[in-house]
């Protein structure tokens, strides 16, 4: 079990921004992100896309923004628990909350600080009826650990960034890789397809177009899918893993049961702290809502500013808070 100071839900700008603020305040943060990386939308979806809205910067990669933040908040020394959700919440009896992940991790800390975007995001599976007994028994939907597929058959399907840079980069790690997609044409960056297309003249890869995964079998463990091309009909291919990378869908998940007030899928705050009206518990970001809200990083940056301000005080009633300005004492001053 790990014990921190305030527990951040998702590790996106907002979350990752927020460690800072709590930091100047030397308050220790762990955040929970169901992706395998930290910087949410920005790492998984779009990191080569400019962001404009970032004060100092005219035009900001998102993987860049993330890049700075990690190195921003480094001094502090935040801990993560990535690639599991946030699954239940409890009070204890100190009155402190009990956060358990999908794989049972528990962390606990007075004040949570919910962050999570539009919510955790979860994978799109692909119709395959008995997919659900496979996962985990052969069956990914996103890549924590490359190492898993060391000297192993590998079978990816998609068409995204995702895919291509996953076939690109097991290709020097599986024994065997396929990269099946149901078009010719792909989505992801075009040097990331020139190298699976290089890849598969140099026989490194096999890559299947106008084809997908319709089906997998096994007894226990994935041991086989079923590919069904356009032209040249259905066959077998024995795997050790099917990693389908068809992109993730953000949903409010179990945060939905924490008894919280919500609105068309977002939280309700009061503007004064975004506090969630449940005592020391906050939300940020584009998970909160409230009259006159903006979802835009640089709001979200704001609320989690405020929010530790409040934090600190529901932590330590009894201590007087000096605002200080780092212009003058640094990060290292406070």
């Amino acid at each position: 079990m790990i014990e921190t100071d305030i527990i951040i839900v998702g590790a996106g700008p907002c979350g990752l921004f927020t460690v800072f603020e709590a930091g100047l305040l030397k308050l220790r943060c762990h955040l929970i992100d169901s992706l395998p990386q930290a910087g949410g939308q920005l790492t998984e979806i779009y990191p080569k896309k400019p962001i404009y809205d970032i004060p100092g910067f005219p035009s900001i990669l998102a993987g860049e923004l993330v890049e700075n933040l990690m190195e921003q908040i480094a001094p502090f020394k935040p801990t993560f628990t990535l690639g599991e959700r946030a699954e239940a919440l409890e009070q204890l009896e100190d009155g402190r909350y009990k956060i358990t992940t999908t794989d049972g991790n528990e962390v606990v800390a007075p004040v949570i600080t919910i962050a999570g975007g539009l919510g955790c995001f979860e994978p799109r599976k692909p119709p395959i009826p008995n997919i659900a007994n496979f996962e985990k028994k052969g069956i990914d939907y996103i890549i924590k650990d490359p190492e898993v597929y060391r000297d192993k058959t590998v079978v990816l399907a998609g068409g995204g960034d995702s895919a291509l840079d996953w076939t690109i980069f097991l290709a020097d790690v599986a024994k065997d890789v396929t990269l099946v997609h149901r078009r010719e044409s792909f989505r992801g960056a075009l040097d990331s397809v020139e190298k699976v297309i290089e890849l598969n003249e140099a026989g490194r890869i096999k890559l299947i177009t106008n084809a997908e995964v319709v089906g997998i079998n096994g007894n226990g463990k994935l041991n086989e899918v079923t590919i069904k091309h356009k032209t040249e009909g259905t066959f077998q291919k024995p795997t050790d893993h099917f990693v389908p990378l068809f992109g993730l869908s953000p949903k409010l998940g179990p945060i939905a049961d924490w008894n919280l007030n919500i609105t068309k899928n977002a939280i309700e705050v009061d503007t004064r702290d975004y506090s969630t009206g449940v005592p020391g518990i906050y939300a940020i970001g584009d998970i909160n809502t409230y009259e006159g809200k903006l979802k835009l990083i640089l709001c979200g940056f704001h609320e989690g500013t405020i929010a530790m301000q409040s934090a600190f005080k529901y932590i330590y009633p009894d201590k007087k808070l000096s605002f200080k300005y780092t212009t003058v004492n640094g990060v290292n001053g406070f």
